[in-house]
C-alpha cells in the first residue's frame, strides 16, 4: 500500500490506496448522518489503523460493520480521555497506527480530542488530521450568511452568568456567531440569543444536517420563538445556531465598534446600564439589547476595580 503523499500525486486512473503509518496518531472524521460521506482516505485509514480510538464504540461500530472493518474499537471519551491518554502514546512508541475519530463529524470540536492530541504532538509522534464532515462548516456553507467572518462558540456555557458574559463579549463583533445546541435546550438558547444580541439579526437554524429530516431555515431572533411553536417538529434533531451579524456590521469598520464601546464606558459612570444603553443606540445606531448586554459587563467590571 502506498503512503499517503504518494497517493495524493498519484497519476493512475486508480488512485493508490491509503496506508495508515507506525506510530501515528490520525484524526479522522466521520459522517453526521448520512454514511456516505465518509471519504476514501478516511476509510483506508480506518481499515488500515491498529487502533480505533472511539468516543462511543457502540456507535463507531455501526460504522465500521458497515464498512466491513472488523477492528474493534477503544473507548475514548471525556470521562476516560485522561486516563487513555497514556495507552494510546504507550501504542504509539510501540510503532502501532491509532486513528481518532468522535461519533460524528470532527474530532476535538466540540467533541473529546484535544487533550490526547496535544499528549501525542508532546510526545513527539505525529498527528495527521482525515478531514471530512464538519457540522460547523456544512451549515455555514449553506446558511448564505452576510458576514465574511464567523466565530464558533460550540455549545454554550452550562451555567447562566457564564453563557450570558460569553455572549455579551461578543455581541458587537462584526462576524456572524455559530452555536451548537441539543433539542432539549434549542428555544431557550434561542431566547438568549435573542436576549443578548437583539431581534433584528438573521438567524439560521440547521437541523439534522445530513441526516433523512435535514432542515436549514431562516429567520430572525425576534421572531424565532413563535418560529419554534409553530411546529413541534422544529424542536428534534442536533441543531446548529447561526446568527448573522447585524446589519448595520457589513461596512462599519472596527473603529467604530471601539467609539461605541467607550461611548457606554463613559455613560456609565453617571447613568444606569439600560439608560446608558437607551444613549447609545441612539447615537450608533446599534442594537440597544446588546449595548445593554455590554453595559452590565463594564458596570460589573467597574464595580470589582
Amino acid at each position: 500500500m502506498a503512503e499517503g503523499g504518494d497517493a495524493a500525486t498519484a497519476t493512475s486512473a486508480e488512485p493508490a490506496r491509503f496506508a495508515a503509518a507506525r506510530g501515528t496518531l490520525y484524526v479522522v472524521a466521520t459522517p453526521l448522518g448520512n454514511l456516505r460521506d465518509l471519504s476514501l482516505r478516511a476509510l483506508d485509514v480506518l481499515g488500515s489503523a491498529d487502533t480505533i480510538a472511539a468516543e462511543d464504540t457502540r456507535v463507531t461500530g455501526v460504522l465500521l460493520r458497515h464498512y466491513g472493518i472488523a477492528t474493534r474499537p477503544l473507548s475514548l471519551h471525556e470521562h476516560n480521555e485522561a486516563a487513555r491518554v497514556e495507552r494510546i502514546v504507550d501504542e504509539l512508541r510501540q510503532g502501532r497506527s491509532v486513528a481518532l475519530v468522535s461519533d460524528a463529524g470532527t474530532p476535538a470540536i466540540s467533541d473529546p480530542g484535544a487533550r490526547l492530541v496535544r499528549a501525542v504532538r508532546e510526545a513527539g509522534f505525529p498527528v495527521v488530521p482525515i478531514p471530512g464532515a464538519c457540522a460547523a462548516t456544512a451549515a455555514v456553507s449553506a446558511a448564505g450568511l452576510t458576514a465574511e467572518h464567523w466565530l464558533f462558540l460550540g455549545f454554550l456555557p452550562a451555567a447562566a452568568k457564564a453563557r450570558r458574559e460569553l455572549l455579551a463579549s461578543v455581541a458587537s463583533l462584526a462576524a456572524a456567531l455559530l452555536v451548537y445546541e441539543a433539542p432539549h435546550r434549542v428555544r431557550a438558547t434561542v431566547e438568549e440569543l435573542h436576549a443578548a444580541l437583539g431581534g433584528e439579526r438573521t438567524l439560521v437554524v440547521a437541523r439534522e444536517i445530513t441526516k433523512k429530516f435535514e432542515t436549514i431555515s431562516v429567520t430572525t431572533l425576534a421572531e424565532a420563538a413563535e418560529w419554534f411553536a409553530g411546529d413541534s417538529n422544529r424542536e428534534r434533531g442536533e441543531f446548529v445556531l447561526l446568527v448573522d451579524m447585524a446589519a448595520r456590521r457589513a461596512d462599519a469598520s472596527a473603529e467604530s465598534t471601539i467609539d461605541a464601546r467607550r461611548l457606554l464606558a463613559a455613560l456609565i459612570d453617571e447613568l444606569p446600564p439600560a439608560r446608558a444603553a437607551r444613549v447609545a443606540s441612539a447615537v450608533t445606531g446599534l442594537s440597544r439589547d446588546a449595548l445593554y448586554a455590554q453595559a452590565v459587563e463594564l458596570k460589573g467590571g467597574a464595580a470589582k476595580a
